[in-house]
């Protein structure tokens, strides 16, 4: 969304992101988006972060301080593009009262999330699932990333296919690209001889961490790691809580890092800002995408742009974003032995890194926000057009 935002600025598009406030001592309206765009944090419930499960109560605060703010202003907004499905439920308001077209994009389903979820405190409650399907069937265009989720949405929902349109988001290139290794290791401060194998991404089941550090365990075994020593590490999370606070999935992965006798080998980093992230992609042999669901994968775009190799798993997005054999390697989800023959062959097989590293390097650039906010553009102008026609008769 910042991505966005920016370009469609240069593009002459004014926006305004509307999220909700979570620091009082954070000014409501922050110009650092450029060309004149702004991220408005409106108070809805109390200004501290929350869980997503106590959201949507404050949805009609939220509201009301998002018609507030364009009243002051004398603001009417064309077009309205709402991301996830608690944005969605605030844009079917505001689109009743601004009669203005509302593009949806969800990201992630619950009704997908659920079908993979592993344990009771994965699955997603009714109340989202009722929320995506009223958002779904109410939007007036929906931007699916990939045709999986076109197809996808079109199982799930009764809608007509015209509703739905396939745009991939987009790498901010100026940002994601190749820095010599040496030079983003010592910014990241790591030896420039050490080797790494990177994962980005939240700490939760659905990205299947498990599935690597069994990888891992299994490749110290056969001596892999004997012979070319690496490190994982893991960029998400809080790994300095204690355990009251830690999260469980972040404990439960400690404790299997322990069980399988690799706590030396994997290091927990927790949340890094975005931009020091293209240095630990470029210090990286590999970035490994276990996931069990991923709509699309940022992650992967993001480190292919870096000139990282990727080795992720044949879900989602990720089957057509990772070019097998070519950008990286694709394999089953949840399946630590294939996991562990593709790491172990980019490992052991520097030559075949570096051409990988080429081919991912020039393959983001067809994701370039140059390229992608072209057809974002006219679908605003193609819906802002049809919904004029349709009220004007």
């Amino acid at each position: 969304m910042r991505d966005l935002t920016k370009y469609l600025g240069t593009a002459g598009i004014h926006a305004d992101v509307f999220t909700r406030s979570q620091d009082e001592h954070v000014p409501h309206v922050l110009h650092d988006l450029g060309c004149g765009n702004r991220v408005v944090h409106i108070p809805a419930g109390p200004e501290t972060p929350l869980p997503k499960t106590d959201l949507q109560k404050y949805i009609p605060e939220f509201v009301e301080g998002i018609f507030a703010f364009s009243e002051s202003k004398q603001i009417h907004y064309d077009i309205i593009h709402s991301h996830y499905w608690l944005s969605g439920l605030a844009t079917l308001a505001l689109k009743k009262d601004w009669r203005s077209p509302m593009i949806q994009m969800f990201h992630t389903l619950a009704l997908l999330k659920n079908q993979i979820a592993q344990s009771p405190y994965q699955i997603e409650n009714d109340d989202r699932i009722k929320g995506e399907e009223l958002v779904a069937l109410n939007s007036d265009k929906i931007i699916a990333a990939t045709i999986n989720e076109k197809i996808q949405l079109l199982d799930l929902y009764p809608l007509e296919e015209s509703r739905i349109a396939i745009i991939p988001p987009g790498v901010d290139t100026n940002r994601f690209y190749p820095i010599p290794a040496d030079e983003a290791k010592e910014f990241i401060n790591i030896p420039t001889d050490e080797k790494m194998l990177l994962f980005v991404g939240r700490i939760e089941p659905l990205k299947g961490i498990d599935t690597l550090i069994r990888a891992i365990a299994q490749m110290r075994k056969s001596d892999v790691m004997a012979e070319c020593p690496h490190y994982l590490y893991i960029i998400g999370g809080d790994p300095n809580g204690s355990d009251r606070e830690m999260n469980r999935e972040m404990q439960r992965l400690k404790n299997l890092c322990n069980e399988l006798g690799v706590g030396d080998m994997i290091l927990f980093m927790g949340k890094k800002d975005q931009d020091t992230l293209p240095y630990y992609y470029s210090a990286a042999e590999i970035v490994v995408m276990p996931s069990n669901y991923e709509s699309f994968g940022m992650v992967a775009l993001e480190a292919m742009a870096c000139g990282s190799p990727v080795v992720a798993t044949q879900v989602g997005g990720l089957q057509h974003l990772v070019q097998d054999e070519v950008t990286g390697f694709v394999v089953p989800h949840n399946n630590p032995q294939a996991l562990e023959a593709k790491m172990t062959q980019l490992i052991c097989q520097k030559d075949l890194r570096e051409k990988m590293s080429k081919a991912s390097t020039k393959y983001a650039q067809s994701y370039s926000w140059d390229a992608i906010i072209l057809p974002i553009q006219k679908i605003y102008e193609t819906e802002l057009s049809s919904f004029s026609n349709s009220s004007s008769t």
